[in-house]
């Protein structure tokens, strides 16, 4: 009888069963000395010691506001020192901190904010060509009681953070001493936003226990100590930046390195070269940006060792690019979603070369991971199904929404991904596509993975997705969106020719674009939706016209 595509984290190391403020002190306490939160945007440089009583101070002054455990407090806001005093703050104090994606316009902020009922907000001054302050006049936040931004000037309408950690008290400091034993490990700590690769984003609820172990796993996983410096160029707002950056350093000792506000390929070589980073993360358009850059190989970056790739497949040639420029000879892969806290799936340091750029390693520590049919049934090793997890990762739930809760975690608590993967007999797991970008046309099941790793193929092509678009006839149609390399000119019936007698006849695109760049979400996931709606608009398509 064949193995079961059933995967289990066997692990004599115990999960930590204690709350992130907790945690927190205990990492202050043994490494007071040594460098915590280093923004080189900011010229800030603190030790544990120092980030503590920052902390601290924020943590005391929320309570001095009258939030009470429990109530939600947003952050909108780029990479920034004051983000990593808010997330360890509201932590301490019980509040459950609400991520809002710095590219957030006014209705995305209103609808965020409404959805959780937050009574406080952290905001930033602006980003990028964002002007919050003036977003922030004009919004419609009824439930919201306090503003509190970053800066030191005076504005009516907003409590600034330096203020307000200035006006903590007597008071303050109780309480939150008194909370030290009265919050628990499975409280919620954190509203996460779902990227929206389909439809409106919903919150993800993670609990101190989730993010905590994740992050504590993740590290475990790199080997980090104190002696270690990661930088953290992906956004703070994401799993990516709070738990497997910061969260993973604290739980560790080592530092936290943010080179700017948002990513830029120049400042992260600067930094990792200024500060002798040894541990650098990205999603792999973010490495090729930094190979690519024309001073990268002027820096040093001897001092780099390890790291995460993840949300994107790593192309071989890139990855032996980031081994060999970068330093990066015990680079990991890795594999989760927001909903899991994140990470589910991670490859060792010492992986082969074809374990990394292939699969996304092997299951966590204390996680159980599953691949199911399209019944419900357990597969055999070696074939393609959903990927389902539980354990102590999994989310509470969607933010007060039972039904979307009810349909993504089953009632033996298997979280359905909606990732489609194949786990082989070494249980190594392969990523192979989502369930819904699978399309049906004629009758035949179609999935854009082997169609994009076909085209790969082709002498010419960069990069290529794959999605389906509505078809009167045949019900759906493929559609190939294509990169190509700098410098190259290929026909769309010359992409059709290279696939014919290769692929079956109804897996070549009937419609080819060539394009720049795919619509992407912050984490580098190919929005394939909206690949779909751009075409439907431009063949002049309805879904209603295929029905």
């Amino acid at each position: 009888m064949n193995e079961s595509s059933y995967v289990h984290g066997a692990s004599d190391v115990p999960l930590k069963y204690v709350t992130l403020g907790r945690a927190f002190d205990e990492a202050a306490s043994r490494w007071k000395d040594r460098d915590a939160l280093i923004v080189a945007q900011q010229r800030i440089r603190w030790t544990y010691g120092e980030l503590k009583s920052r902390v601290d101070r924020l943590a005391a002054g929320l309570l001095t506001l009258g939030l009470v455990p429990g109530d939600r407090v947003g952050i909108w806001a780029p990479n920034c020192a004051q983000w990593t005093l808010a997330q360890f703050a509201t932590a301490k104090a019980g509040l459950i901190l609400v991520n809002i994606n710095p590219a957030y316009r006014l209705s995305e902020l209103e609808f965020a904010l409404h959805k959780v009922g937050c009574r406080a907000l952290f905001t930033a001054d602006r980003f990028k060509s964002s002007d919050y302050l003036a977003m922030l006049r004009t919004a419609r936040l009824p439930q919201l009681s306090w503003l509190i931004r970053f800066g030191t000037d005076s504005i009516p309408g907003f409590l600034n953070l330096d203020a307000l950690m200035s006006s903590a008290d007597e008071s303050g400091f109780e309480r939150l001493r008194a909370l030290e034993t009265q919050l628990q490990p499975d409280d919620a700590i954190n509203i996460q936003f779902t990227s929206g690769t389909t439809g409106l984003p919903k919150g993800a609820t993670l609990s101190h226990y989730n993010i905590l172990n994740n992050g504590y796993f993740v590290g475990r996983a790199l080997q980090l100590s104190e002696l270690d410096r990661v930088c953290i160029p992906v956004p703070l707002y994401h799993c990516f930046g709070m738990v497997l950056g910061n969260l993973a350093a604290l739980t560790h000792g080592a530092a936290m390195l943010y080179p700017a506000e948002s990513f830029d390929p120049k400042a992260t070589l600067e930094a990792v070269a200024g500060e002798r980073a040894t541990v650098l993360y990205g999603v792999p358009t973010m490495f090729i940006a930094e190979l690519e850059h024309p001073e990268c190989a002027s820096y040093d970056l001897s001092s780099l060792r390890t790291g995460i790739m993840a949300g994107a497949p790593c192309p071989v040639e890139i990855m032996k690019r980031v081994i060999r420029d970068l330093h990066l000879s015990e680079i990991t892969i890795a594999y989760g979603m927001t909903e899991t806290s994140p990470v589910s799936f991670q490859s060792a340091i010492d992986d082969s070369m074809e374990r990394r750029v292939s699969t996304v390693g092997r299951v966590h520590p204390h996680i159980q991971v599953k691949v199911i049919d399209s019944d419900g049934r357990c597969v055999p090793r070696g074939t393609q199904g959903e990927l389902c997890t539980r354990g102590y990762s999994v989310m509470k739930g969607y933010w007060e929404d039972v039904e979307a809760t009810l349909k993504a975690i089953d009632t033996a608590g298997w979280m359905h991904t909606g990732d489609l993967g194949v786990i082989d007999s070494d249980g190594y797991c392969s990523v192979t596509g989502r369930v819904k970008d699978m399309l049906i046309r004629g009758g035949e099941n179609i999935f854009p993975r082997e169609i994009e790793e076909f085209l790969h193929g082709h002498a010419k092509v960069q990069a290529v997705q794959v999605c389906g678009v509505p078809d009167v006839r045949y019900g759906e149609e493929v559609c190939a969106w294509i990169q190509l390399k700098t410098g190259s000119n290929v026909s769309e019936e010359e992409i059709r020719e290279f696939c014919r007698g290769r692929i079956a006849h109804f897996k070549i695109p009937r419609y080819i674009r060539f394009v720049a760049a795919f619509p992407m979400t912050v984490t580098g996931k190919v929005q394939k939706y909206a690949m779909r709606e751009q075409m439907k608009i431009e063949l002049g398509l309805t879904e209603e016209r295929t029905a």
